[in-house]
């Protein structure tokens, strides 16, 4: 299996390699971050690195989510100190130190308790949400978070608090799968009066399978005004119907190159061991 899982991996190399040309290479890891492949996902040409699972706690705490059976969930701030252990303090910070080709590491969360916690007690440096991302930013060495709201979608609380994040020094991205109007809407707002290489809302991750499998991220892109990043789900024991192969992959990443430059590329998967394996193995170069 893990011949297979290799040569799986030099398949999507060799395509990938050929029809992006951009430089985002990104991968989300949606499974526990503990089981996760360091050496492989520091060594496949992956820049960019997407945690999926933080979730804010209606008290503004912070939760790591594992979404894997036999893993455990985890308080990791808590009253502007973190309070993750040392396992995913190590872990988090080991993907950007040493021998590696990431550097940028984002935190993945959706929008629960955003909008109430904007409206009391609000985004000021001295609340306990502020000072919980500080306390994460600072041990994990992130570098952004990543909004994948799927069904909150309000203006005003999303800009303050991307604003909130971007005083911390993080960066602000963004994951949809629908609703441009309102990814349009807080991209500008979030942007306003700033300029490249300064902007803070600088990415968007563009799902394209599942409930986004009909994006055009050529189209998204020019909507948005801002580079934009295809995100497709590869072929394993998790959503199999929603899953590329390496020659559904070619046609989709080929087709979109062959009309525009994009961000680059992103592949997502919800493996973490060498069962599958692009989510370990997968070199790429977009």
């Amino acid at each position: 299996m893990k011949c297979y899982s290799l040569a799986r991996a030099l398949l999507f190399q060799l395509l990938l390699q050929h029809v992006l040309a951009a430089n985002i290479r990104s991968i989300f890891l949606f499974k526990d971050v503990l089981k996760s492949d360091t050496i492989s996902i520091k060594t496949s040409g992956f820049n960019s690195l997407i945690i999926f699972g933080v979730g804010i706690l209606d008290n503004g705490d912070i939760m790591y989510y594992s979404n894997t059976p036999g893993s455990v969930d985890t308080l990791v701030a808590s009253n502007g100190t973190y309070v993750g252990g040392a396992a995913l303090f190590d872990k988090v910070r080991s993907f950007k130190t040493g021998t590696t080709s990431i550097n940028r590491v984002e935190i993945c969360m959706n929008s629960q308790h955003v909008a109430d916690l904007m409206r009391t007690p609000g985004p000021g440096s001295s609340t306990r949400l502020y000072r919980n991302f500080a306390a994460l930013k600072s041990a994990w060495g992130l570098d952004a978070v990543n909004n994948d709201d799927e069904s909150i979608y309000d203006v005003a609380s999303t800009v303050q608090f991307a604003k909130m994040l971007g005083t911390i020094g993080y960066k602000y991205a963004i994951t949809p799968y629908t609703n441009s109007g309102f990814w349009v809407s807080i991209k500008n707002q979030i942007n306003s009066g700033l300029s490249e290489p300064n902007l803070l809302l600088d990415r968007a991750y563009l799902q394209c399978y599942d409930g986004g499998a009909g994006n055009d991220p050529v189209g998204w892109q020019n909507t948005l005004g801002l580079k934009t990043v295809p995100i497709l789900w590869v072929t394993n024991d998790s959503k199999p119907s929603q899953g590329s192969t390496v020659a559904q992959a070619r046609t989709k990443f080929s087709g979109w190159a062959s009309r525009a430059t994009l961000g680059g590329g992103d592949i997502g998967t919800i493996m973490t061991s060498r069962r599958w394996d692009c989510h370990t193995n997968c070199t790429v170069t977009f």
